[in-house]
């Protein structure tokens, strides 16, 4: 009987150390990710900006795990684009539904971390639904990413 809870302590630590593992490097992790790309302006640290989120970051306990707080998202509406699983696709009359969040420099930076900027996904300002801009994050065509691969640094 002590034998098989020994066991089974064991195994459910091992298992909370691999999901705890797991979220460490999908939200907090700066493995395999490098800073962020030359075309985009600094990133001023007295600033806040606006980010349209549309996916996994429209979660308030996804934000929480990837920048520290959930904040606060209002509803939002992107023109121009259609949701395609884990991308925006450019497509006239589409208006995909999403929530804009504040975020300050050090937040950004960690969404940049999280959505691999640069790697998997790119981000760029896009105009809102009531006319104001918005950092929006894109998947990457996979083309760029090839000849960026190509190119020696």
């Amino acid at each position: 009987m002590r034998k098989s809870i020994r066991y089974t302590l064991a195994t459910v630590s091992i298992l909370l150390g691999v999901v705890i593992g797991y979220l460490w490097l999908t939200f907090a992790s700066p493995f395999g990710y490098n800073p962020r790309p030359e075309y985009l302006p600094a990133i001023d640290e007295d600033a806040t900006y606006s980010v349209f989120v549309y996916g996994t970051l429209t979660q308030p306990w996804v934000r929480w795990l990837v920048m520290g707080r959930a904040g606060d998202g209002e509803t939002a509406k992107l023109p121009g684009f259609r949701k395609e699983e884990l991308d925006l696709k450019p497509a006239a009359g589409a208006v995909t539904e999403g929530q804009v969040i504040t975020v300050t420099a050090d937040e950004l930076r960690a969404l940049d971390r999280y959505e691999r900027l640069g790697i998997r996904y790119e981000r760029v300002e896009l105009k809102l639904k009531n006319g104001e801009t918005a950092w929006v994050y894109r998947l990457m065509d996979p083309l760029v990413q090839e000849i960026s691969e190509e190119i020696p640094d």
